[in-house]
């Protein structure tokens, strides 16, 4: 930009005389004249040294001496000129000293409109508020100023931008170029970061024409503008396309790419992006680190993000709020809290952005005691709590169902005027529907003064996680009747919401409508299909879904998978299951630990248990839940010595069995007899420090004694252990009994038993076998006859059996296959 021209102001101090007398009415001597002329020479020549001076201390940042000279200037009526207010203005901008700009401005005002109204002196005004970010006072004299130039437009434009009104400051470059000036390449940067604030990215590529014609295009602030505008939009191709195209590129370009990638998720693309700028020998800025380090926290790339800390340590870059609060971000999403925490304590300036980002760390590992401190140790800092903070809090107590802080979070809100943040009024109601409390979410819905989209969708997916289908429903309508059109999430929580009450049919039917509506299935809406179709007993109906998602373009992700292996093994459909088994294969995602984890699952539940050794033994460096997987795959199929192995196996490769461990360990044990190794696993168990036994753990023991004819040993532990025996004990307990012929332990059982489940007509068989074994048929009949009474009936058992892709069910005295006639026949002919 060129420099801005001042012109002069006659000079109306020639004479320091206190009664000088108009010139006009005097009759000087001719030697008068030529002291005048020495006398202003000399005026001349000492304004010059004071305006020297003024300009070598407003240039050392001495902004008050250099008044103070202006003042002496004043008391000694020297000239004063524009330049010399325009110096000291331009020193109160390189310091964003408002106050002392605003004395300045005084004295140009008190000097009189020959001052005030130059235009050298107005346009420097309108940069010094400007610039300090005084909107109504650079505006009001930006109104005032008769020709505007190119430097004021600038100013303003630039003020817009800073203070957010972007819509203001692209209207203001229009005008300006009505006006007959063409912006040049400190106001085109600004243009751009406006539409790029709004992603207007058609008026960004119109301004990137103008750009172009200009021949601005070459400067680089003008292109690492571009980069960003069209990263802020979207169009990152096309951001690409002017990084690629630039001769020089600082390092303001370099992130400008980086950012543009980061923030539209192409987070390996950021991250190569860094690396060219490391080869290039370009030193990394705060922004350059803070962006890789955000890329790398969103992969979850530890020993990078570690690098990126590192390379900012090496590299002298100060701890600020910026780099501190993304090193902070890294830490607490990869998992490691603790050095999150060193890297807080270490900060010597924090702002609420900062705290939030810990509090959050907490509560995304469920430390939600640790966040309420913080949260503590931040108001004692002085800081308040803004939406950010209170949607952290209120989603950390709806995680532990705490309602009672819940609830004091919520009137911290409403006393600060929180309540109607949309983040914060959607956090309120996702707590109280946690906490069972949809009435009180339903008030706290009404009582937003926005309805907005996301705060529908969140008490439209409390109904739904409740099962309230009929309430969502009519949410669903209502929301349409208020004008809020639904999004895929509103279909998502609708579809949940019936898949939950068990409503398969209208869960269907709302999916094919938000198709025949245009609104696509996403990867959340597919999963949620898959999954509620198998858990619903529709396990062909899930599969068939999930192929249709592969045909729909979308990728299934560990979660969709998961699910559809659950629907092979509740149809026992190994079939099935080597088919999906197969894809995972070809997609190189079957040595995923979840996915390895459901496949073995999976082929056990479907009787192949070779297959389910072959997937763990593929898997290289395995964790807990796999070989839990396998020991419970061992279990199921009777083969009790190899599932204690593989529980000594992971004892010895340094892991810790937990529950699930125990659970599948001891149900081998008791399946297959082996009473000693069994109760030493419970002594393992009431040893462990870190878990507590559970009734199921107690059970299976209590099985494996009843089972080997142990039953003193099984009912004195019943009576030892630390929980109300259920039916399922009782009911193994009362078995053995009957082979023992005890009686009296069988009838205190028997009563036991029907109290617990008075309605389960399993328990009454097991009560009339155990008194027909004893040969107390009088027994046998009362027992009949009060299963007729209370209308219960013994439920049949069931086999089924797949024949290509139809799966043929048998119930014991069933007739209702429509090749009854020949399977009786073969059955015959077998015999």
């Amino acid at each position: 930009m060129a420099s801005l021209p001042y012109s002069t102001i006659p000079n109306t101090h020639l004479s320091s005389s206190k009664h000088s007398t108009p010139i006009e009415n005097q009759k000087p001597s001719q030697a008068h004249f030529p002291k005048l002329q020495e006398i202003a020479t000399q005026n001349q020549t000492l304004s010059k040294f004071y305006f020297n001076q003024m300009s070598t201390l407003s240039k050392q940042s001495q902004i008050q001496e250099a008044v103070d000279l202006l003042i002496h200037m004043d008391l000694k009526s020297l000239q004063i000129g524009p330049e010399i207010y325009g110096e000291l203005l331009q020193a109160c901008v390189y310091e964003r000293a408002l106050q002392t700009g605003k004395q300045i401005h005084a004295r140009i005002i008190k000097k009189g409109e020959m001052f005030s109204r130059n235009e050298y002196i107005e346009t420097k005004l309108v940069i010094f508020y400007a610039k300090c970010d005084d909107g109504k006072a650079s505006n009001r004299l930006f109104r005032r100023v008769r020709l505007k130039n190119v430097f004021s437009w600038a100013a303003i434009i630039g003020l817009n931008c800073r203070l957010g009104f972007y819509k203001e400051a692209l209207l203001g470059f229009m005008e300006m170029h009505e006006d007959g000036l063409l912006p040049d390449n400190f106001v085109v940067p600004n243009v751009l970061k406006a539409c790029g604030a709004i992603e207007w990215i058609g008026v960004g590529k119109a301004v990137h024409g103008y750009a172009v014609k200009m021949g601005c295009n070459g400067c680089v602030f003008v292109a690492s503008s571009l980069v960003d505008m069209y990263g802020k939009c979207g169009v990152v191709d096309d951001s690409r396309k002017v990084f690629d195209e630039m001769v020089e590129r600082n390092v303001i370009t370099w992130n400008s790419m980086i950012v543009s990638y980061v923030q539209n998720g192409l987070n390996e693309e950021a991250i190569r992006v860094f690396c060219d700028m490391r080869e290039e020998g370009v030193e990394p800025t705060h922004v350059t680190v803070s962006s890789f380090l955000s890329a790398t926290a969103n992969l979850g790339a530890l020993e990078e993000g570690k690098q990126g800390h590192a390379l900012a340590v090496v590299s002298g870059l100060e701890l600020n709020t910026i780099l501190g609060s993304s090193i902070i971000n890294f830490y607490s999403k990869v998992g490691l809290i603790e050095d999150a925490e060193i890297v807080f304590s270490r900060m010597n300036e924090k702002d609420v952005v900062t705290w939030n980002l810990l509090i959050s760390g907490y509560v995304q590992i469920g430390e939600v005691d640790k966040a309420v401190e913080m949260c503590r140790l931040m108001r004692l800092e002085n800081l308040r709590f803004d939406s950010v903070t209170l949607a952290s809090l209120m989603s950390a107590f709806a995680d532990t169902r705490n309602l009672k802080f819940g609830k004091e979070a919520h009137c911290y809100c409403i006393r600060n005027n929180l309540e109607d943040d949309v983040v914060v009024a959607s956090s309120i109601v996702d707590l109280y529907a946690k906490c069972e409390k949809i009435d009180y979410a339903r008030r706290a819905f009404e009582s937003a003064t926005t309805g907005d989209l996301v705060l529908w969708n969140t008490l439209l997916a409390a109904y739904a996680g409740m099962g309230h289908s009929g309430e969502a429903l009519k949410l669903f309508y209502q929301m349409q009747l208020e004008s809020v059109p639904p999004n895929v999430m509103t279909w998502n929580s609708l579809i949940f919401g019936f898949l939950k009450n068990d409503q398969v049919n209208e869960a269907q039917e709302m999916f094919l409508q938000m198709q025949s509506l245009g609104v696509e299935p996403n990867l959340v809406t597919w999963t949620t299909m898959i999954s509620g179709l198998a858990e619903n007993g529709f396990g062909h109906e899930a599969i068939q879904a999930f192929h249709r998602m592969q045909e729909a373009g979308i990728k299934p992700n560990v979660v969709s998978i998961i699910c559809v292996i659950k629907a092979c093994i509740e149809m026992a459909s190994l079939q099935n299951g080597r088919v999906i088994h197969g894809y995972l294969i070809r997609h190189s995602l079957y040595l995923s630990f979840p996915i390895a984890t459901s496949l073995v699952d999976m082929y056990a539940k479907c009787g192949n248990v070779e297959e389910a050794k072959r997937v763990f033994d593929m898997v290289s460096d395995k964790e807990l839940p796999i070989y839990n997987a396998m020991i419970s795959s061992y279990a199921l199929h009777g083969q009790a010595v190899e599932a204690l192995a593989l529980y000594r196996c992971l004892k010895e490769e340094g892991l810790q069995p937990d529950s699930v461990t125990f659970t599948n360990a001891l149900y081998a044990c008791s399946h297959a007899s082996l009473v000693s190794e069994g109760l030493e696993l419970l002594d393992d168990l009431l040893s462990n420090q870190t878990i507590n036994p559970s009734i199921e753990h107690y059970g299976c023991v209590v099985n494996l004694l009843s089972r080997c004819g142990n039953v003193d040993e099984a009912f004195r532990l019943i009576v030892a252990m630390p929980y109300e025996p259920d039916a399922q004990i009782l009911g193994s307990l009362l078995a053995a009994c009957r082979e023992q012929n005890n009686i009296e332990l069988e009838e205190y059982l028997s009563d036991q038993l029907l109290k617990l489940e008075p309605e389960n007509s399993g328990n009454y068989v097991a009560i009339s076998n155990a008194y027909a074994v004893a040969g107390r048929w009088d027994e046998v009949k009362k027992v009949r006859q009060l299963m007729k009474e209370k209308g219960l009936r013994k439920i049949p058992g069931c086999s089924w059996i797949q024949i290509g892709e139809e799966i043929h069910a048998f119930v014991a005295g069933d007739k209702s296959h429509p090749e009854t006639e020949q399977i009786y026949m073969t059955l015959e002919l077998l015999e």
